[in-house]
C-alpha cells in the first residue's frame, strides 16, 4: 500500500496497516535546506513563486518518509487577493497593511477573480502533484472565514483579538457581509486547488477559541459547513479548531471528515466525546520535538497504542511544528510510525 492509498483508506475509516503520518507546517524554520532559501528570498516571494513554493513543499519527503506533501502557502493569501496585503512584524507576527472597521472597508475587498489572483498556489500545487504523481498524498489548505476576520479586523497578530469579537458582536450585518465575501472566496480557492490534484484539504480554525461556546456555530462553524457544502467533488475536509477540544461534535455537523486535535485533549476522550464516528488527526505535543529522540519514541508509541481502538488515525501533532524542533527528534517521530503495524 503506498502513501497516498494508506491516508485516503484512513480518511474513509477504512483500517490502513498503520497510521498515515504528516505534520503540521512540515517545511520551516527547523529544516537547514529552508532556512538558506530563506536568507535569500523573502517570505512572500516564496508563497508566490511557484517553483520556490514547490521546492520547499518536497523538502521534508526528500528527508522524511512522510505519507503526504502540505503544499507552502500561508492562510493570508485570501486576505491579500481580496485587497488587504500582510507582512511581518519585525518582532514576530503578522501585520495587515490596515485594521478593517467599517462597512466602506469591507464593501471595498474585490471578492472577483480569486482563482485568478491566486493562480501561484495553483501552480505550485500542479508542480508538486507532477513531482510526486499518486505515491504521497497532496494537501492544500485555507484558513476558515473566522481566522482570517480575526487578522483582518485586529490588523494582524494579537493575543485576544478582542477588536474582531467585539466587531462581530456590535456589527452583526457587516460582519456577515465580511464571512460571506470571505466564505465564498475560499469555496472558489479550494476548487481551484481540487482541479490542480490535491487529495484532501485542511480548514484551519486557528483562533476559534476566541468564540465563546455559544456563538461558536454563528460566528465560525456555520461559515465553515457552507464551505464545505461548496466543494465541487467529494474530498475529504480535515477540521483544525484549536482550543475547541469541547466542542467536537459540534464541529462534525460541518460535514468534515477528520477532526484534528491540539494537543490538550487524549485521543481516547476525543473517540468518546465523537462516538468514534470520524477519523482523528494527532496530536503530539509540538514541544516533544525539542527535547530528546528516546523522549520522542516513548510519546509516540503512547499515542499509538491508544489508536489501536479507533476508526481512523492520522498521527499529527497538536499545532504547527516548532522553529526549534530538533531534526533527529523529527526522524526518531517518522521512524516510530512509519515502523508501526496495527495489532
Amino acid at each position: 500500500m503506498n502513501s497516498r492509498d494508506r491516508f485516503l483508506k484512513t480518511a474513509q475509516l477504512e483500517k490502513a496497516d498503520r497510521p498515515p503520518v504528516w505534520l503540521m507546517r512540515q517545511a520551516g524554520r527547523y529544516l537547514p535546506e529552508y532556512r538558506e532559501l530563506k536568507s535569500k528570498y523573502d517570505f512572500i516571494t516564496l508563497v508566490k513563486t511557484p517553483e520556490l513554493a514547490t521546492e520547499i513543499t518536497l523538502q521534508p519527503l526528500k528527508r522524511f518518509p512522510l505519507d503526504a506533501a502540505i503544499i507552502f502557502s500561508d492562510i493570508l493569501v485570501i486576505p491579500e487577493a481580496l485587497g488587504q496585503p500582510y507582512n511581518f512584524r519585525d518582532g514576530g507576527g503578522i501585520q495587515m497593511e490596515y485594521c478593517l472597521s467599517n462597512k466602506s472597508q469591507i464593501e471595498a475587498l474585490d471578492d472577483s477573480a480569486i482563482t485568478e489572483k491566486l493562480n501561484y498556489v495553483s501552480e505550485a500545487l500542479k508542480l508538486t502533484k507532477k513531482s510526486i504523481g499518486d505515491t504521497k498524498a497532496l494537501l492544500g489548505f485555507c484558513g476558515s472565514p473566522w481566522t482570517l476576520a480575526c487578522y483582518m479586523i485586529d490588523g494582524g497578530s494579537s493575543p485576544d483579538f478582542s477588536r474582531t469579537a467585539q466587531f462581530a458582536q456590535r456589527n452583526p450585518k457587516e460582519f456577515s457581509l465580511l464571512m460571506e465575501k470571505l466564505s465564498q472566496s475560499i469555496i472558489h480557492y479550494l476548487n481551484m486547488q481540487i482541479d490542480a490534484g490535491v487529495d484532501c484539504v485542511q480548514i484551519f480554525d486557528s483562533w476559534a477559541s476566541v468564540c465563546t461556546e455559544s456563538n461558536y456555530y454563528s460566528q465560525s462553524l456555520k461559515w465553515i459547513q457552507i464551505i464545505i457544502n461548496g466543494l465541487k467533488k467529494p474530498i475529504p475536509v480535515i477540521l483544525y479548531a484549536k482550543g475547541m477540544n469541547h466542542c467536537l461534535n459540534q464541529q462534525l455537523k460541518t460535514g468534515a471528515k477528520i477532526l484534528s486535535l491540539d494537543w490538550t485533549i487524549s485521543l481516547k476522550d476525543a473517540a468518546r466525546e465523537t462516538n468514534n464516528q470520524c477519523a482523528l488527526q494527532g496530536n503530539l505535543d509540538p514541544q516533544f520535538l525539542t527535547t530528546d529522540p528516546s523522549t520522542v519514541k516513548k510519546e509516540t508509541e503512547s499515542l499509538l497504542k491508544i489508536s489501536e481502538s479507533l476508526k481512523g488515525h492520522i498521527f499529527n501533532l497538536g499545532h504547527g511544528m516548532l522553529p526549534t524542533a530538533k531534526v533527529e527528534c523529527v526522524e526518531a517521530l517518522l521512524e516510530t510510525v512509519t515502523n508501526y503495524r496495527y495489532g
